[in-house]
């Protein structure tokens, strides 16, 4: 027998979906009204397509007022502000901010920002109105989660349904609803800051059902654009010699494979230094550049999650947060022996979570079917239940509890709950871990 937990239900249609970048530099905000139209990205200039959000706190000394953003920028060089950089990184460490003469989580920093600059949702439509939030960050690991959890406890918003997951995830679920021939093969996107440039080349491999998604990244940090007011002479030599690199690097990328299209983010590509890039990108494929794809992607991936698409039925994303394999157990239903899935792969590993009510009977051991989405083999994990009570009952009931430690580590808790009043508990529990190869 098994107890679960109920689905969310769905929410309702002109609800507002929001998507948050948490950049190291910048923040973007996007929203759809659920059932409505396509995504959007906030402006903080009204009638512009500058979509960045400096992420920056500035507080005035002696006083509580604080300013974000613009105004941050703006007034960081007053004599009696004291500016907040880097509040993502500094969240991350967890080490605390000393400002005017106070010491300062930088958690509830992160929160104060987000809070501020959710005013600027709050023009489209009342922040009442979001049914569901989705956080995207460049990096998703231990910490982050952690951090994320914190503020989306703070942030006060109505909703329970607050999520948060990759940039890697959020490229994923924006080209999961942009026309095929865009991804028909493989797709290319290039991130510059000014400071360095990241890649990522996504591919689906056609031959597994589902069709698995992946996406590779790397890190370049010797492609540097030179600051806007350097003299330009200086400029061109710079930009000359960056241009070479990129093309190397798009040349790298692309050799002995189809792209479909390539994507160029950020304000690194703001001026027009990579024309023999953009050139050798151009032949053959579709080139669009912008900056707002990820916080787009954070929304699709919301509308994915209520109102799946076609092409989100048909695919699955394994990125390195992804449970790689399918955890189930072979049980007895009515007599016949089934499969009962317990966590799917594809799901962000910090997002899962099973519980449930089994009966066992003679031996007193859990066996779980790991079957892996890469190709191989299924494997079986087995978890004694050793000391377990012995009674006269023909069953004995247990509480399953699982949940993933880390993105290949599962761990399960395993809970004596008895037979009724003639053969109560006997309070055992048990809690063990397995990995996933």
């Amino acid at each position: 027998m098994f107890l679960e937990r109920k689905e969310e239900e769905k929410p309702h249609k002109g609800s507002l979906f929001a998507g948050y970048d948490l950049g190291e530099r910048y923040a973007q905000i996007s929203y759809c009204i659920f059932g409505q139209g396509d995504v959007e990205t906030v402006a903080p200039v009204m009638g512009t397509k500058q979509y960045n959000i400096p992420f920056m706190l500035c507080k005035r000394k002696g006083t509580n007022q604080w300013f974000y953003g613009k105004e941050a920028v703006k007034s960081s060089e007053e004599e009696d502000m004291f500016p907040v950089e880097d509040i993502l990184s500094l969240a991350r460490t967890g080490e605390k901010i000393e400002i005017d003469g106070e010491s300062y989580d930088p958690t509830a920093l992160l929160t104060l920002f987000i809070k501020k600059s959710l005013g600027l949702l709050s023009m489209i439509s009342p922040l009442e109105n979001i049914a569901a939030f989705m956080f995207t960050v460049d990096g998703m690991d231990d910490r982050m989660v952690e951090v994320l959890l914190q503020v989306a406890a703070n942030l006060g918003l109505k909703t329970g349904r607050i999520y948060f997951q990759s940039h890697t995830e959020s490229i994923y679920s924006f080209m999961l609803y942009q026309p095929s021939q865009l991804w028909a093969y493989q797709v290319v996107i290039c991130e510059h800051d000014g400071r360095y440039l990241k890649t990522y080349r996504m591919e689906c491999n056609k031959r597994t059902t589902p069709i698995v998604t992946l996406i590779e990244e790397a890190v370049y940090e010797t492609l540097v654009v030179p600051l806007e007011d350097e003299q330009e002479e200086v400029k061109e030599d710079a930009f000359r010699l960056a241009d070479g690199r990129f093309l190397g690097i798009l040349e790298n990328l692309c050799e002995g494979r189809i792209v479909s299209s390539a994507y160029l983010l950020g304000d690194g590509f703001r001026e027009e230094w990579h024309k023999k890039s953009l050139q050798f990108l151009c032949r053959n494929r579709r080139v669009f550049q912008g900056n707002n794809l990820f916080s787009r992607g954070a929304v699709y991936s919301l509308l994915e999650k209520f109102d799946p698409g076609e092409a989100g039925q048909t695919h699955i994303f394994l990125g390195e947060d992804k449970l790689k394999a399918n955890i189930g157990m072979r049980v007895l239903r009515q007599g016949k022996e089934s499969y009962y899935a317990l966590l799917d792969a594809g799901e962000s590993w910090y997002e899962l979570h099973k519980s449930c009510e089994i009966l066992l009977s003679g031996e007193k051991t859990l066996s779980f079917v790991i079957t892996p989405l890469t190709g191989k083999n299924a494997e079986t994990r087995t978890i004694p239940l050793a000391g377990a009570k012995e009674t006269q009952a023909p069953f004995t009931r247990y509480a399953l509890e699982m949940a993933m430690a880390s993105p290949d580590t599962v761990r399960v808790t395993v809970t004596d709950l008895g037979l009724g009043e003639f053969f109560p508990s006997g309070g055992q529990m048990w809690e063990e871990s397995f990995r996933i190869s």
